[in-house]
């Protein structure tokens, strides 16, 4: 496992019950998802994002397999994520409720007309 892979998982462990052995396992799917994801990368960037099929005197151009492979990873990764019942809530902290102006919360007697 890489460096970048070794940190991503302990800083994810950080933010769950550790005690809980499905989110540890949840954990350890998106690592390997990942790890995956790199695979797939690494496909890409040695082949190319096109590749060539001969058949008999035909010759294709098509996406490389791993470019539709990556976007099923990511849709898995995605709906993991969602899943994984995180300590301190979820992995993307969400935008605070703001209001239409765009203000915090935060009025003054001088806003109200």
């Amino acid at each position: 496992m890489s460096v970048m892979l070794n940190q991503l998982k302990q800083q994810l462990l950080a933010r769950i019950d550790t005690d809980d052995l499905l989110e540890v396992d949840k954990v350890d799917r998106y690592i390997k998802l990942r790890e995956l994801d790199l695979a797939c990368n690494a496909a890409i960037e040695r082949d190319g994002a096109t590749i060539v099929i001969e058949n008999a005197s035909q010759r294709f151009i098509k996406a490389h397999p791993a470019m539709n492979e990556k976007s099923k990873l990511n849709s898995q990764m995605i709906a993991l994520e969602k899943s994984i019942n995180f300590i301190n809530g979820n992995l993307v902290p969400s935008s605070s409720a703001a209001s239409v102006e765009g203000k915090q919360g935060d009025y003054e007697p001088g806003d109200l007309v």
